[in-house]
């Protein structure tokens, strides 16, 4: 990884994006297709923030372009449940009045983020299967047939994956056939975004499709605010990947906010003692990206790589996968 000084100086805007983390190998797959959609995400963000838009519009922009990039685990690319379905969850949050909002198990919304961006001023915080689609036929949201999401590769995955499995497992190298016995906690897959405005406001998104062979009604940590997204205008912006039960039961956003807010902790001292202490307690796999209030970034996971990628007003866009 590059020098991390840029990402530990204050910026007038940061944007920093996941693509998920896990046991990620060198060589293992086509690094350059990660790479560019990583950068596509981190232009569409930056074009807002450069130009003065808001932190909430950049995360949203980012995220929707990581849905509609197949090499993730979100949108256009989701896994399939133990009904070879889809069942997408999103959720955005904002640092300003803490609105949140949140989509869980949809199957025919393009981009779950723009929906969980709208349920934000619908007066509810999570809308959820039938009644979160009617809501986005109600709000023109863009709709398509199920099997939109479906790619060949990620057939290829189910199919292996049930081969050698009852259980579910998380995305990242479930395709490598090199890999005997599956780890289900070595995979994990999901996107998401964090930024600081010119104006110092800081928001937080992330989308996915949960884990391979999931069971069918299954909600991880992306849908719930708090433990996969949390922005808070005092503290800081996250944006979590991981194995989904344990960021739930660590409270993963909340908990770095909070060891800032009351005990008065940089963001990365927060995020190492998260991820390395606590979240491990719970058997917890993955890392987050953040930023705090100053535009200061910190990419932080206990896996051996994350698809990541960060550009401030300091610094060019830059992306990176392993350690």
């Amino acid at each position: 990884m590059p020098s991390t000084l840029p990402l530990t100086q204050a910026a007038d805007f940061a944007l920093a994006i996941h693509g998920g983390a896990g046991t990620i190998t060198p060589g293992s797959a086509d690094e350059a297709p990660y790479h560019t959609a990583l950068h596509g995400a981190l232009a569409a963000g930056q074009t807002i923030l450069a130009a003065g838009g808001t932190a909430l519009d950049a995360v949203v922009a980012a995220v929707t372009a990581l849905e509609d990039a197949p090499q993730f685990n979100a949108g256009f690319g989701a896994v399939f449940t133990t009904d070879a379905t889809h069942e997408l969850d999103a959720a955005v949050m904002e640092g300003t009045k803490l609105a949140a909002g949140a989509v869980a198990g949809v199957q025919r919304v393009r981009n779950p983020v723009q929906l969980a961006r709208l349920v934000m001023g619908s007066g509810a915080v999570i809308l959820s299967g039938a009644g979160a689609e009617r809501f986005a036929r109600e709000q023109g949201i863009a709709l398509v047939e199920p099997d939109y999401f479906s790619t060949a590769a990620r057939r290829e995955q189910l199919a292996f994956v049930r081969a050698r499995t009852q259980g579910a497992v998380l995305d990242h190298n479930a395709l490598s056939k090199a890999i005997a016995p599956l780890d289900e906690r070595s995979k994990l897959g999901t996107v998401g975004a964090v930024a600081r405005d010119r104006h110092g406001h800081l928001a937080a998104a992330g989308s996915t499709g949960g884990m391979t062979n999931k069971r069918v009604g299954r909600i991880g940590d992306t849908a719930v605010i708090g433990a996969g997204v949390y922005a808070n205008d005092a503290t800081c912006a996250i944006a979590a990947t991981g194995t989904g039960e344990a960021f739930l039961r660590a409270c993963v956003g909340h908990d770095i906010h909070a060891r800032m807010l009351y005990a008065g902790k940089t963001l990365e001292e927060a995020c190492q003692t998260v991820i390395f202490e606590q979240l491990p307690c719970v058997d917890g796999i993955g890392g987050v990206v953040a930023v705090d209030r100053d535009g200061r970034i910190q990419m932080v996971f206990n896996s051996s790589g994350m698809y990541r990628g960060w550009v401030t007003s300091n610094s060019p866009a830059q992306t990176a996968i392993y350690r």
